[in-house]
């Protein structure tokens, strides 16, 4: 597979060495470098040295992960108290109706506790989206529609539990973006690098 980059020196944001990097982290990887288990990982994709991801993403989600080797940077991304806001592309079995998608914009009550209020919105199906590998079991006579949510909370596969809790399981989740670093058209395993200008994108 050919990858956005390879490995090779950075200078960003006027300082050598500070690095960001967005990549599009396939269906099927570990959002992680080490202890796959036989399982794929990052160092399949990222081969820069002294990068970790700046939060996670489910082994079968797919989408834009952050990786950076700043320890600033990354707390800025992933303390809770920040805020950073957080967009998915949501395939869901069946066609949520209005009641569903207010539960999902007010808050739903998860195990772990009342999720904080969100976005969420029916959407066409999105262009530019890729052919899952494998693709997915559609079960016969029942619709499929596109959510567009976006959440401020980073709770484990929060936007599959939130979607199951109104009644619409999630066939697939593809982040798409993490406050103002958007996923721009990468491929499935290619990533970029990102500038660094000192400043982190706040909440709208």
């Amino acid at each position: 597979m050919e990858h956005a980059h390879s490995t090779h020196s950075i200078k960003s944001g006027g300082k050598t060495g500070h690095i960001l990097i967005l990549l599009n982290k396939p269906f099927r990887v570990l959002c992680q470098f080490t202890g796959a288990e036989g399982r794929a990982t990052l160092a399949e994709y990222v081969k820069t040295s002294g990068v970790y991801a700046a939060g996670r993403l489910d082994f079968d989600s797919e989408g834009l992960v952050l990786l950076t080797n700043i320890g600033r940077l990354a707390h800025l991304i992933t303390d809770p108290k920040h805020k950073l806001p957080k967009t998915y592309l949501v395939q869901v079995e069946g066609v949520p109706d209005r009641s569903a998608l207010e539960k999902l914009r007010k808050g739903v009550l998860l195990n772990d506790g009342m999720t904080m209020p969100a976005e969420a919105d029916i959407i066409e199906a999105p262009h530019g989206v890729w052919p899952r590998v494998p693709p997915i079991r559609f079960r016969k006579n029942i619709p499929a529609a596109w959510l567009r949510i976006t959440i401020t909370e980073g709770r484990n596969r929060q936007v599959r539990r939130m979607t199951a809790s109104v009644g619409y399981p999630a066939l697939r989740v593809i982040r798409v973006k993490i406050g103002a670093w958007e996923l721009e058209g990468l491929k499935p395993g290619e990533w970029k690098e990102a500038p660094i200008n000192g400043s982190i994108p706040k909440r709208p």
